[in-house]
């Protein structure tokens, strides 16, 4: 049974989760929740035991000094609680870590434990991956789910998705085996700048995590690092004749897949997303603390003798292939080529078909992943 002291009874909370490594490309997503935690003052309140899901050969331990003494800390996930204040509060739990090294049905069992334990309403996990999208567009990001009835009333695609998948995909059918909703929102991020971090792809997860689970989330400083990021490619690819004419080439493909898209449905989101904006009203603000108090009384570190809460059941399919890049796996060829793309091409550990965790196989927003 998971002792959760201290901790304050939730409002309708949804738990956020991301983790590095394979799912991750450009660390979008785990920048996304760690820029939640920030924003809205989340107090860690658990940490998985790092002895049991990671190898530490793989993910090292740092040492660092504080007031003169060694320190260790250690790779592993934890979990924070915020709550939001308005008109309609609401509390996240977030979760941020490492994709774990081994064990990974016992470290999604673990996380169900805490879902169960916080009466958590819904699972949304974020992730990004490498794909044939150029860096002047909108960054597409698509929401897939393995609940017909889940995919039906929130408008998500339903994962047709078959191939390795990484502790995204497996975390979602653990929750879906388990009767909890679970829905997985994906950033492309363009292959050839995939190194982090990508601010611009951050923003595109944080808006659609925003439109799905109905909160105003604070930006801060992330629309103007996103245009920084944007002009900053801009000119690294102008410096480039190759890379610029691929760049021109992807924008072409693009926008012709996209032209549909200039609905008035489209149009409708946007001046929903950009009213919400403008409401001066409290809701979603900086406001929001961790707990009610503020103070540190509820940390609490689960690797220290508690015992392990009942499993949910597993999912049937074990873990896939973890690849040493942060980069998720990259998606489509360059133009012409059918051996990838000249500028930027991506790692060749990186399987190219397998777009990791259910994550949809085009880059497009509003693609399915077969």
């Amino acid at each position: 049974m998971i002792e959760l002291d201290g901790v304050p009874e939730l409002v309708d909370p949804v738990m956020v989760a991301a983790f590095e490594g394979w799912n991750d490309a450009g660390d979008a997503a785990s920048t996304a929740v760690a820029h939640l935690d920030r924003e809205w003052k989340g107090e860690v309140f658990a940490a998985l035991d790092a002895e049991d899901y990671y190898d530490f050969q793989v993910n090292r331990p740092t040492v660092f000094l504080e007031g003169g003494a060694r320190k260790i800390t250690w790779p592993t996930t934890r979990l924070s609680v915020v709550r939001v204040g308005g008109d309609k509060p609401r509390d996240l739990v977030l979760v941020r870590g490492i994709e774990p090294s081994m064990r990974w049905r016992s470290f999604c069992n673990e996380i169900l434990g805490f879902a169960h334990e916080l009466g958590v309403e819904m699972v949304v996990v974020l992730g990004a991956l490498l794909g044939d999208t150029p860096h002047t567009r909108p960054v597409p990001v698509s929401g897939v789910t393995s609940d017909p009835d889940l995919a039906r009333t929130m408008d998500l695609e339903e994962t047709r998705y078959e191939g390795p998948t990484g502790i995204v995909g497996i975390l979602q059918e653990a929750c879906t085996h388990a009767g909890v909703p679970a829905v997985s929102l994906w950033a492309a991020v363009p292959h050839y700048v995939s190194q982090p971090p990508n601010p611009k792809a951050t923003l595109a997860l944080l808006n659609r995590l925003e439109d799905l689970i109905g909160l105003r989330i604070p930006l801060g400083e992330l629309a103007e690092d996103a245009r920084a990021w944007q002009l900053g490619v801009d000119q690294l690819a102008a410096e480039d004749s190759e890379v610029a004419e691929y760049v021109q080439t992807l924008e072409e493909a693009r926008d012709t897949a996209e032209l549909p898209e200039a609905s008035g449905e489209a149009i409708a989101r946007e001046f929903e997303r950009y009213l919400r904006r403008r409401d001066p009203g409290p809701a979603g603000g900086p406001g929001g603390h961790a707990t009610e108090s503020g103070d540190s009384s509820y940390l609490r570190d689960t690797s220290s003798g508690r015992t392990r809460p009942p499993k949910p059941p597993r999912p049937d399919t074990g873990p896939g292939p973890v690849s040493g890049s942060a980069g998720g796996p990259a998606r489509g060829t360059g133009p012409g080529s059918g051996s990838g793309p000249k500028p930027g091409e991506a790692p060749k550990d990186t399987p190219r078909d397998a777009p990791g965790d259910d994550a949809p196989g085009d880059s497009s927003e509003d693609s399915s992943e077969d």
